[in-house]
């Protein structure tokens, strides 16, 4: 692997840069989107349940918050009715998409740039094979100053090394950067749905308790 990194040159240390940050983004996103984290499937009828009787606790509220992000909304609704009993439906609604909201931008955080990693990669490998190609025309030009015909075989072969091996590993960063940024976005818009559904489903449970 050294030797061809070596044989690659130095255009293809970012391409080894976005690699690293395009895996570390992959990983935590995986590990923040796990469906426990956002949308646990029993949460809504749980939190439907302990209000089934009235308007929890604030210890409660406190702990659905803290569940998961469709928790976070969930609560958002429980605190709005408490502060005020007789909020407006359009009021109530307006909090819940409001957390919906912040929500959202907590489930695409990161995705922005693991997709500028899956466009950026492939153009840094063309520079990387367009310095590789001033290199061997530069090893070329040297027959008009009396060098071997053909040029310097060194530098030749290192000016393709260094096309070559920049194009590939430019696309061995960029299909599977693009690959999981598509796998993500499809996931968060999935939960989104997810949550959208289950906080109507809410709002009708919110206006039963109104006072």
């Amino acid at each position: 692997m050294f030797s061809i990194i070596q044989a690659a040159g130095w255009p293809i240390w970012p391409l080894i840069l976005c690699s690293i940050l395009g895996l570390a983004l992959i990983i935590e996103r995986f590990v923040s989107l796990k469906t426990a984290k956002i949308v646990p499937p029993k949460l809504l009828d749980e939190a439907i349940m302990v209000s089934r009787n009235g308007l929890p606790g604030a210890e409660v509220v406190n702990h659905l918050e803290q569940n998961s992000a469709l928790g976070e909304v969930l609560a958002s609704g429980f605190r709005a009715l408490l502060n005020n009993p007789r909020i407006s439906e359009s009021d109530l609604r307006s909090t819940l998409e409001g957390a919906g909201r912040m929500s959202a931008a907590k489930l695409q955080r990161y995705l922005g740039a693991l997709a500028t990693i899956a466009s950026a990669a492939p153009l840094l490998g063309l520079l990387g094979t367009v310095i590789g190609m001033i290199s061997i025309f530069g090893s070329q030009g040297g027959a008009d100053l009396g060098a071997a015909p053909g040029g310097n075989p060194e530098e030749l072969a290192h000016g393709i090394s260094i096309a070559l091996y920049n194009t590939a590993f430019g696309l061995i960063v960029a299909i599977p950067a693009l690959i999981f940024w598509r796998y993500f976005r499809a996931r968060v818009d999935d939960y989104l749905l997810s949550m959208e559904l289950a906080s109507e489903r809410f709002v009708r449970h919110l206006l039963t308790l109104r006072k």
